[in-house]
């Protein structure tokens, strides 16, 4: 038996990193266990051949899908977890999300706990990893008692120009809140200098110059300069949690690391390996008195798996698109229904520009029907990028398991409907505003509607509620069936709503920490 630790963390990523920092403060002995290692800042971090199509940063595992097909998870095991490689938009729940909502494809359920539970924490959120944004912009975001940490990030000027074409017809677009560590002000806003534009402004990109607000920048590095009483351990592969003979208490984590079993103990674990990873650890580390997994009396670990109905589309348009910094611009108008609809359809969003490579590398016979023929930089050129993403629904039987020794993902589109009205919307208000485009669906890295193997936002695979029956934890996200078992990423989500889910993994990790304080 290796050392023991008032407070184990498994995953550096938000949910870990942020509950982590929190803790650090209180003088206990807290140890982190990061499976993967420090992301190399290296050249290719740049490189939208290395990142996208070669794929240099992600995991190397192959899983199943539900047809026995087998796939790669987009999965990205390195200190600060995937949001080494997130686009940093960082928004609350609006506050309806956190009430039961009726889409076309069915019901999302309400939470336990509700938006004034966290709005706190929503706060303290966004100024730890140093949010820009213009509050009072977004028609749909919730309410909030002090304005952002930071102004927002100001548009380059054709994203200027689009919001200005919105704003005349009707449609209220806002500047994305961003977690990026901007300090430059020019007429209220933050304004990119020459090297962050580079490392922040893409979705999938590694921030070379450590410019973007991801876990490991805000929450690790910081933590470990500071405090001595926190360990971090890297390469430390989680293998799986032993219990004492009750079944009531994690007492061995089980750690395999450069070719060694090692095993360590705590007061307290927490779980914040990303919602796939965590559930398939819970379900690793069966035992006889938690023979379907780790607290999975329920049978609901694994199940419910959510990660938005999402698609990425680049608008070619007759004129040329300059922007190097395009991720500034977000409309909501649609995402509690329509005009012509009366369920919701979800979020747009600008999102990383599109580089020659990435357009090359997607192309495909009959992609580029209806396009002048012009070399893939010139489409680049004369594209604008779109991130649409609509609510995607708790289903039991989209779940992750195991199955034969393998990882199995089943995923059926749960509501569809509404991500296809949202991109029609899209087409409508680009011809209404005059910029009339072809919309060519992003395929590489985040997918053409985002396949099976894109898991940016992945969510809801151990919910938590006050019934042991049909959730994993409680509303303190502590095991209904393990006394001193935490989870703190997005699995305890009970749905998603239709906005990026990282500020509010962050924000719930910090209302833990809380709890966890007091309990220590």
């Amino acid at each position: 038996m290796g050392e023991h630790y008032d407070v184990i963390v498994i995953g550096s990523g938000p949910g870990g990193a942020s509950l982590a920092q929190a803790l650090a403060p209180t003088g206990k002995r807290i140890l982190i266990l990061e499976r993967g290692d420090y992301l190399p800042r290296e050249e290719a971090n740049w490189s939208a051949q290395a990142v996208f199509v070669d794929g240099r940063y992600q995991a190397a595992e192959t899983w199943t899908n539900a047809e026995g097909g087998a796939f790669s998870p987009q999965l990205h095991y390195f200190v600060g977890g995937n949001s080494k490689v997130y686009g940093a938009a960082l928004f609350r729940l609006r506050e309806r999300d956190f009430d039961e909502i009726v889409h076309a494809g069915g019901v999302s359920p309400a939470w336990p706990l509700k938006y004034r539970d966290f709005a706190r924490y929503y706060d303290a959120a966004e100024a730890l990893f140093r949010v820009h944004g213009a509050r009072g912009e977004d028609p749909t975001e919730p309410p909030a008692d002090a304005p952002y940490p930071y102004p927002a990030v100001k548009h380059e000027p054709k994203v200027a120009e689009l919001s200005d074409k919105l704003t005349a017809i009707g449609l209220k677009p806002f500047h994305l809140p961003l977690g990026i560590l901007l300090d430059q002000k020019e007429d209220g806003f933050a304004t990119p200098t020459s090297t962050c534009i580079r490392c922040t402004a893409f979705d999938g990109f590694p921030c070379l110059l450590n410019g973007k607000a991801d876990a490991q920048v805000i929450c690790i590095d910081p933590m470990l300069a500071k405090h001595d009483n926190v360990t971090l351990m890297t390469n430390a592969y989680v293998s799986k949690l032993g219990t004492d003979p009750s079944g009531r208490r994690v007492d061995a984590v089980h750690v395999e690391r450069r070719g060694e079993h090692e095993i360590y103990s705590a007061a307290t674990v927490v779980v914040a390996c990303g919602s796939l990873s965590s559930a398939l650890l819970l379900l690793r580390s069966a035992n006889d008195r938690h023979p379907n997994g780790l607290a999975n009396g329920s049978d609901q670990v694994g199940r419910n798996y959510m990660r938005h109905e999402m698609s990425i589309v680049m608008a070619v348009m007759r004129h040329v698109n300059e922007t190097v910094f395009q991720k500034t611009l977000a409309f909501s108008d649609f995402y509690f229904g329509s005009d012509d609809w009366d369920f919701p359809l979800g979020l747009i969003q600008m999102c990383a520009t599109s580089h020659a490579d990435q357009v090359k590398g997607e192309a495909l016979p009959g992609w580029l029907e209806g396009l002048p023929d012009m070399p893939f930089s010139e489409i680049a050129r004369h594209s604008m990028d779109f991130w649409l993403q609509a609510e995607d629904l708790p289903r039991p039987d989209n779940r992750i398991y195991y199955k034969d020794g393998k990882v199995h993902l089943d995923l059926t589109e749960t509501n569809p409907e509404a991500l296809r009205r949202l991109k029609r919307k899209l087409k409508d208000v680009l011809s209404e505003i005059g910029w009339p485009a072809v919309l060519l669906e992003r395929s590489l890295y985040l997918g053409k509607n985002i396949p099976l193997s894109g898991t940016a936002h992945q969510a809801g695979t151990c919910r938590f509620g006050v019934d042991p029956a049909r959730s994993v934890l409680d509303l303190d996200c502590r095991a209904h069936e393990v006394d001193n078992l935490y989870v703190t990423d997005a699995s305890f989500f009970p749905s998603i709503g239709a906005v990026n889910p990282t500020l509010t993994i962050i924000a719930n990790a910090l209302r833990v920490a809380d709890i966890i304080k007091d309990r220590l």
